[in-house]
């Protein structure tokens, strides 16, 4: 039996530069800032837009990736589970935290410099398609006359 699903997928834009840590063993943990903006229409048909905030942390090699390669403004596409911590300041307050710890991440579309990688990609020469091959003619079946109608079964 299934003791439960956690499972949290958000495909939105990075509100700031990944935010690095390494645990004193050396993990990696990333940071990032998360905004998820959904659409709709109200009841007198204006469009209305809501942006969520999510911390996403992702730990180990995907942190170190995330690191590296995410900028602001970078849309992403996160897999993980929702995750609540309650802390308590040295002041006695105790304060909430909701976390999203990511299991996958995939960057997309280009970032910032998707201007720079249109150019790059216009510039090089178009591949032509490959050449097509001739069916010898011996290969070429003609199925008129490999059954009747009869042999149909519908």
């Amino acid at each position: 039996m299934a003791r439960g699903v956690n499972k949290v997928i958000l495909v939105g834009n990075l509100g700031n530069d990944p935010e690095m840590k390494y645990t004193q063993g050396g993990m990696a943990i990333c940071t990032l800032s998360l905004a998820t903006t959904s659409v709709r229409k109200d009841k007198d048909g204006n469009t209305q837009e809501r942006t969520e905030w999510h911390r996403v942390k992702l730990f180990g090699k995907l942190g170190e990736i995330a690191g590296e390669y995410l900028k602001k403004g970078r849309q992403v596409y996160i897999e993980g589970s929702i995750r609540y911590d309650k802390f308590t300041g040295q002041d006695g307050v105790e304060k909430y935290f909701t976390d999203i710890v990511a299991d996958e991440m995939q960057m997309l579309g280009g970032g910032e410099g998707r201007g720079e990688a249109r150019a790059e990609r216009s510039e090089r020469p178009q591949r032509s398609a490959p050449p097509r091959r001739e069916v010898p003619a011996a290969a070429k079946a003609d199925f008129a006359d490999d059954f009747a109608d009869d042999d149909i079964p519908f």
